[in-house]
Formats: structure tokens, sequence, C-alpha cells
């Protein structure tokens, strides 16, 4: 199908993307990498008059540690995340996502900044990010706010994105050491959004005793799903067999998928039981390392 017809503008700074987003309020919709607008507004599902496409806005593309964290640039290709030296040797769950986000066509467009703020449960980031404890970076002509990443998705297709913000940037806390972290995905066939998959980050101690974890869930609910009663039983204890088959018993429970043609949702259930426990132990093979 044709998009209806809008008006297409090009910034080149921040400060012009927000005086063309102040003036036109809830009839513009960023472009980003447009893997995700640009099919809607085909299926007239996004109809907004104007498109402000921040790709030449400079500086927003970017990943480093900094302090205390690994930050990344809102207009960060999937592609510079999969290809980083600094993920590749520091972030293997970062890399575990980006490698299974549709094909090399799509991450060689497609953003970070993008993927989150569409606010799909069905993308990969967000689970990903809630399992690391992320912080969004929201900016707009009147400064930047950060938001927890738990505060961050609102609804289907919603966030807590503001009418004239963008997001700038993505901050992660730099793990400590024994740390370790996987994503583990079912898909009907490869590039497909999930069937479900489970972002998984533990923190152990010199003993082998798990002091943090995170746990996110893809494709199981209106948002990603942090499984917080999950995450909560695995601190203070070692990641044997049990604990960790109770673990993905709880995060199942904490699902609330929908039956659809990709599965009967005490399928999808099943399936986060047992994509919980193969991340959980890829995660704490990784943390021993």
């Amino acid at each position: 199908m044709i998009p209806p017809v809008f008006e297409y503008f090009r910034p080149k700074t921040l400060p012009e993307a927000f005086n063309l987003l102040n003036q036109y309020g809830e009839d513009a919709k960023i472009l980003s990498g447009g893997q995700s607008l640009i099919p809607m507004m085909k299926f007239r599902l996004a109809r907004p008059s104007y498109v402000v496409d921040i790709n030449r806005i400079a500086g927003l593309s970017y990943i480093k540690e900094e302090g205390e964290y690994l930050k990344i640039g809102g207009l960060t290709r999937e592609s510079e995340i999969e290809h980083s030296p600094l993920i590749r040797s520091k972030f293997p769950l970062l890399l575990d996502t980006a490698a299974v986000i549709a094909d090399p066509q799509v991450r060689n467009m497609a953003t970070v900044g993008g993927n989150l703020a569409h606010g799909d449960p069905a993308n990969d980031h967000p689970a990903t990010m809630l399992a690391l404890g992320a912080q969004i970076v929201a900016t707009s002509k009147a400064g930047e706010r950060v938001i927890p990443i738990e505060n961050f998705f609102v609804s289907l297709l919603s966030t807590a994105l503001q009418p004239g913000e963008i997001l700038t940037e993505i901050r992660i806390p730099i793990p400590p050491a024994g740390s370790g972290g996987a994503y583990f995905k079912l898909e009907r066939k490869v590039g497909d959004f999930a069937t479900a998959a489970v972002a998984v980050q533990v923190t152990l101690d010199a003993n082998g005793v798990c002091q943090k974890a995170g746990i996110g869930l893809t494709n199981v609910g209106v948002t990603a799903v942090k499984a917080a009663k999950a995450e909560a039983f695995l601190r203070g204890k070692k990641l044997d067999e049990a604990t960790i088959r109770q673990a993905g018993q709880l995060a199942a429970d904490e699902a609330e998928p929908s039956s659809d043609l990709r599965g009967p949702a005490e399928y999808k259930k099943g399936l986060v039981k047992e994509l919980t426990q193969r991340a959980l132990l890829r995660a704490l093979e990784r943390a021993r390392k």
C-alpha cells in the first residue's frame, strides 16, 4: 500500500528538530531507522501529517564507556552494536540481542533508540534493557530527563516519552566482575518477531552466589515484562539446577501472553519457562568466565 500524503523534514540539529515537533505536535512523527514507522505508514496504521527525519543530526550515534555507564546514542544502528568490539568483549547480552533482530538489511538501518521508542513488546531490546537496568535519556527544548527503564514502557506501542521529546541516549550500568548475560529467542522463521524470548543478566560473588539478577520477557504481555519475582528469588542463592528450574517457573507465572497465530498462551508460558532456564545457564557460564 501507499501511505497518505505527508510533509517531510530533515533537520540537521536538535534545536531544529525540537522546533518542528513543537510546531506540529501530535501530527508529527520522528523517523530514525524507519523499520517500524514506514511499514506502519504503508499499511496506514500510522498517518502522520509531518515526518521529522533525525538521521542528519550529528552526535547521536556512538557506543562508549563513560563513568559508570555504557552509553549508546539513540541513532546507533543495530549493526554497530553487533560489530562493536566493546559490546563483544563486555556485554554479551546486547550482542545476543542485536544478532537476532530481523536480518542484516534491517540491522543496517534500524536504530536502538527507535527499537525502544516504538514501544512494541515484540521488539527485542525492551526486555534486554529491563534485564540490564538501563536508563533512557529523553531530550526536549526544555532539556534532558532520565527515565528508569522499568517506568518507560506504558502500554502497547506507548512509552513515557512526551510530545516534543527525542530519545537521545541509553545508559546501561557497567556490570561488575562476575557478571554474565544471555538472550534466548524462539521465532517461527529467521527474522520474525519472537514467539517468546527471555533476556537474563546475573552477577555472582566470589562464592558463586547470585548478588543481582535481571530478567526481561519479550512478546508475552502488552509491554515487555520485568520478571521481578523470579529476580528476587534468585538473589542470595547459588544457581544450581533446582534454583534455575524454579526461577523459570516463576518467570512463566509472571508472563501474560495472548493466544495468536504463533501459539496458545499456555504454550508461550511453557516457552518462557524453558528459555529462562536456558538463558540462566548461559549467563551463569559467562559469569564464571
